[in-house]
């Protein structure tokens, strides 16, 4: 499986952007979804993630009320949104899909399939 992330871009701080991801294939909701993000000089960290059926999602501590993750498995695709952007969320965002229980849903060595990356730009 292929993904294709898209919707990055260059934005002031407090504003927002939506991120898409697309698998090549369709998935009909097989894997747990997730974004993560890869901050200049540091590690890659995770960001947030949806549950195959979209009934649960998780977000890391400083994006809690500012992004929300959706998925239409109808239309195949992931949604980040994000909202009230700040100059700490500047990263390359990437998106990838995980056969791997909900639980692992933190841990990047579970996920078997990534997109190419796209980035976001936050000016303070």
């Amino acid at each position: 499986v292929q993904l294709q992330a898209y919707g990055g871009g260059s934005v002031q701080a407090g504003d927002s952007l939506r991120l898409s991801c697309a698998p090549s294939q369709r998935t009909y909701g097989r894997y747990v979804m997730s974004w993560f993000r890869r901050a200049p000089g540091k590690e890659r960290e995770f960001v947030s993630a949806i549950s195959r059926n979209g009934g649960s999602t998780d977000y890391t501590d400083s994006v809690k009320g500012r992004f929300t993750i959706s998925r239409d498995n109808a239309e195949n695709t992931v949604y980040l949104q994000m909202n009230s952007l700040k100059a700490g969320d500047t990263a390359i965002y990437y998106c990838a899909a995980s056969s791997s229980v909900w639980g692992s849903r933190r841990f990047d060595y579970h996920y078997a399939y990534w997109g190419q990356g796209t980035q976001v730009t936050v000016s303070s």
